[in-house]
């Protein structure tokens, strides 16, 4: 009896072992040396869902760009369509996803492992992107496994920045990205589809970058400091 115990205590303090896809990713965020914006990895992603709830919902697709020295790699872009396991009829005229559907749809652990390899080494994009994080968070725990350890950048906090400090109403305040859109004139080509939403979000990064770098000063690490605003 005591040594069954000691045997279920012990099992509680080993390590798991995890799959050799969270291995290799996680050790590609290891000892990441300070890079500038031009030398920096970043990938913008968003999520397609079934609603707004990232625990009872599902991920319907996913769609991501990477930026490596200031470039959209078009050659390189990444858009799943998953295997709608939670469907919602109402969030169709938003998303346009039907549960059949013509795509060619895979599991959503073959998605975030696919997922996984594309952001290594990356700091992550996304414009509210803490929904999309948790909503990947999800997938992952459904998996057994930890959550994103990327670095992460909020378009719709970098927008805020660019506004002047003495305006300290403008961070109560909640902009879509239809708003950031058209302010900075970016076009909303495929809009509400992941990877259209995904390369418009990297468009606005770039026009968020032109205007926080005016006196071309601008360090990565300005990018995750938020200013005190003046009340």
């Amino acid at each position: 009896m005591f040594t069954d115990l000691l045997k279920k205590i012990a099992l509680l303090f080993t390590p798991k072992k995890r799959p050799d896809y969270w291995i290799k990713y996680v050790n590609s965020l290891k000892n990441i040396k300070h890079k500038s914006i031009a030398q920096s990895k970043f990938v913008v992603f968003d999520c397609e869902t079934s609603g707004l709830n990232p625990k009872t919902d599902r991920i319907l697709s996913m769609g991501a760009v990477i930026i490596n020295h200031k470039t959209i790699e078009v050659s390189n872009t990444f858009e799943r369509y998953l295997e709608q396991d939670v469907f919602k009829r109402e969030s169709v005229a938003i998303h346009g996803l039907l549960k059949k559907g013509t795509y060619s749809k895979c599991t959503e652990k073959e998605a975030v492992i696919e997922f996984l390899a594309y952001i290594e080494g990356a700091i992550l994009i996304g414009h509210h992107i803490s929904f999309d994080v948790n909503c990947i968070n999800f997938a992952l725990k459904r998996m057994g496994l930890p959550n994103l350890k990327n670095k992460t950048l909020d378009t719709g906090t970098l927008f805020k920045k660019t506004k002047h400090q003495v305006y300290s109403d403008v961070y109560n305040k909640h902009y879509t990205l239809d708003q950031v859109c058209d302010e900075l004139k970016v076009k909303k080509k495929d809009r509400h589809t992941a990877y259209g939403d995904a390369y418009i979000t990297a468009l606005v990064f770039f026009k968020i970058l032109g205007r926080l770098n005016r006196n071309n000063d601008l360090r990565l690490r300005d990018l995750f400091y938020t200013p005190k605003m003046i009340y």
